[in-house]
This record gives C-alpha cells, structure tokens and sequence, in this order.
C-alpha cells in the first residue's frame, strides 16, 4: 500500500463577532442520477514535499488553494484513511494528514492561480459554527469541531477582527 503524507489548514477570521472559516469547493464531479452535481466542500490541503515541513505545506497549501496569507496558531490533529486512487488502476493509499489552526493576515478568498482551477471551483469564507455540517468529509469535520473549541477555549482573536 503506497504511504501519502499531506498537510492543511483550519483558517479561522472574526468579523463582527463571528468567526468564519475558509472552505475550498472541489470542481464539479459529473452529473449525479438527479442531474445535479453535489458540491464537495473541504479543508485546504496537500502534499508535503520532499524537505518541506508539514507546517510550511499548510501555509502554501492554503495560500494556493485560497489566496489567504497566514499566521500559525496550533497543530489541531492529524487524520488517518485508506483511499482508492481513481487512477493508477485504483491502488490503495494510507493517508495521514495533519491540519494546522491559522489566523487569517491577508489576501482576498478565492483570489487564486487560474491553473489552481483544475483543483479548486472557489474558495469561500462559511461559519465555523456551520462547518461540521457542512464539510464533506468525517475527519475534516472533527478538525473543524477542533477549531471551533480552541477558538471558544482559548478567547482567540486574529487580525482582520
């Protein structure tokens, strides 16, 4: 079984006295039965490169896949499934990611590379209150419970307030 290791980020904003996190939509899979491709929303993430530290991976990953500048807060968890490539005669893959809390400093959401569109649809600000339930996949949406703790516990406050 081939061994991936990825990185990612949980990036939380307070506006107004709510905090908003970025979530990046997946291009458009083909039609479902209904006619009406579902819409797949997920954290920003990707693979570490060789020599890279999976913090650094988290900072440029959400940069390219959001337009957002960023500030560390705290490591969140790292998340482990197996997966099935739609390629590659659909080998099996061990995955572990590891999510990263970032304040937000700069940028504009969805202000990204027009070749970041083969990999992301739009970016877009939703409330972290809203994205367990919103995200699509099972340990995406405990990191995001996780950012939505540390953010209650810890009374954070980040730039752009």
């Amino acid at each position: 079984m081939v061994r991936e290791i990825s990185s990612g980020g949980v990036v939380v904003r307070s506006r107004k006295g709510v905090w908003w996190m970025a979530a990046i939509e997946l291009p458009a899979p083909p039609a479902t039965a209904t006619g009406k491709p579902k819409t797949v929303l997920c954290l920003p993430k990707g693979l570490v490169d060789p020599g890279e530290k999976p913090l650094d991976t988290a900072l440029r990953e959400v940069r390219e896949e959001t337009g957002l500048t960023t500030i560390p807060i705290s490591k969140l968890a790292d998340i482990k499934y197996v997966y099935s490539r739609s390629w590659a005669g659909g080998e099996r893959v061990f995955k572990i990611v590891s999510f990263y809390l970032l304040g937000y400093q700069s940028g504009r959401i969805n202000d990204i590379a027009p070749e970041m569109r083969i990999e992301v649809a739009r970016a877009r600000w939703v409330r972290l209150a809203d994205a367990p339930s919103l995200l699509a996949y099972k340990g995406e949406k405990e990191v995001a419970r996780r950012a939505l703790d540390y953010v209650a516990l810890n009374k954070l406050e980040t730039q752009g307030a």
